[in-house]
């Protein structure tokens, strides 16, 4: 049985970053075969994002509501370790004044949110 999720993350994230983070956490989910490994398919490239899909296959079928959790679970945990902002279709950020989306436990202690800039156009 194959599982799929899919997660969207910004252009500015390599997409080979993603793809690894991806994989790991389908790895570490406990339940997923290693082999034939996880695989990852870039299903769009919309205005603001980049869909990722994750394929994991397992032999637990019975289990795959758990498993699902599990792998959630794990993409959010690989990803804020990473300080690879998860992005949802419908999440927009100005990066200039607001603090990351990724969980304080995840960032360096001495992070601060970056100061609100205004160009006076000179």
């Amino acid at each position: 049985m194959v599982l799929h999720t899919t997660v969207t993350s910004g252009y500015d994230v390599p997409w080979a970053q993603v793809h690894q983070l991806l994989i790991a956490a389908a790895l570490g989910a406990g339940g997923i075969l290693p082999e034939p490994q996880p695989f990852v398919l870039q299903t769009s490239l919309d205005d603001d994002y980049v869909s990722y899909q994750l394929n994991a296959y397992t032999r637990e079928a019975s289990r795959q509501a758990v498993l699902y959790s599990r792998i959630h679970q794990n993409i959010q945990d690989e990803f804020n370790k990473a300080g690879v902002e998860i992005m949802s279709p419908h999440y927009r950020a100005q990066r200039d004044g607001n603090q990351t989306t990724i969980p304080a436990d995840y960032l360096p202690k001495d992070y601060a949110a970056p100061k609100f800039r205004v160009d006076g156009g000179e």
